[in-house]
């Protein structure tokens, strides 16, 4: 008897070592938070900068290889439309996730003339965590999050713009209604099962990454969560093909995720995904490109394809 205990605890142990699953529980709840100490900013530009114009800040969403140094990338201006970069300035850096007890203090760091730091987590444990960046000068912040994974991690691809929306947002104008962009129908159901059944999602969006705030309040309006969230690093969303493709190698070459779907709507999407290796047989595409090439067709919305193929995906592989 005391065999068959030990030994079940042992496999219990085991699978909980190896499991490769995505951590959505715990940075999502993360625990009471204490800003850093308010300091005058230290150009006085940018303290009337503040006083005008609300913070978009963003940081973006960093996914790394088991075992490799984490750095991450914060941008901060201010006003939707105006966008001036926050020159000069002093951002702390948090971090809080899997098997941790509180929040971290990473460091402080400069804003450089595009508004920019670079932030290194170091090397931290297989999991998920959230990175908070809050200025100094006025305590705005941003998160972001950060995967550490194993090799082998199956993982779901979603473009955003006229997949998961239902208009493809492309004049640049059209970035102010994001907030209220309607979503497919049954589209945050596909999204949220893969998530449940243990797979990792991405959303890679051709968007440029001044939307970022906006977008990630419209994920939890739709009833999705926005990680992980990866737009363009061009301010206008430029060569969205290159910008796919090169990420989608990176995910699969560097990370080594298996990417076992990948969901768009253009011809862009077709090419990258397919540049980057995604067989077209694991391509969905819906719109008016539905099934072009040779990929998988959605038709009208997700429902059909929820019920019929989503439903009946296993857990994933990965994640026992």
């Amino acid at each position: 008897m005391r065999f068959f205990l030990l030994a079940l605890c042992l496999s219990a142990f085991s699978v909980g070592l190896w499991a490769d699953c995505p951590d959505y529980t715990t940075p999502s709840n993360p625990p009471s938070f204490s800003k850093p100490t308010k300091r005058n900013f230290r150009n006085f530009g940018n303290t009337i900068l503040a006083g005008l114009y609300v913070p978009y800040h963003m940081v973006y969403d960093t996914i790394v290889k088991s075992g490799s140094n984490a750095t991450m990338v914060g941008k901060f201006d201010y006003d939707a439309v105006f966008h001036k970069d926050l020159e000069g300035e002093y951002i702390h850096v948090y971090i809080y996730g899997t098997a941790m007890s509180g929040w971290t203090y990473v460091g402080r760091y400069t804003t450089n003339g595009d508004g920019k730091i670079t932030a290194n987590l170091g090397v931290r444990a297989t999991g998920d965590y959230i990175v908070r960046m809050v200025v100094e000068g006025d305590l705005s912040s941003a998160d972001g999050y950060l995967t550490v994974a194993d090799p082998g991690r199956q993982t779901v691809l979603f473009d955003v713009d006229g997949t998961l929306t239902t208009n493809d947002f492309e004049a640049l104008a059209d970035y102010a209604g994001i907030k209220i962009a309607d979503a497919y129908y049954y589209a945050p159901e596909t999204v949220n099962a893969y998530r449940n059944k243990g797979y990792q999602v991405v959303y890679l969006t051709g968007r440029p990454y001044w939307n970022t705030k906006d977008t990630r309040e419209w994920f939890p309006n739709k009833g999705m969560k926005s990680w992980h969230y990866h737009p363009s690093s061009d301010y206008l969303g430029a060569n969205v093909q290159g910008y796919k493709t090169d990420y989608i190698n990176y995910l699969r070459n560097t990370v080594g995720l298996d990417i076992i779907r990948a969901y768009g709507n253009a011809t862009t999407d077709i090419a990258a995904y397919a540049a980057s290796g995604i067989p077209k047989s694991d391509t969905w595409i819906i719109g008016e490109n539905a099934g072009k090439e040779g990929t998988q067709s959605i038709t009208g919305n997700y429902s059909l394809h929820y019920n019929t193929v989503v439903a009946s995906t296993p857990q994933s592989a990965s994640c026992q």
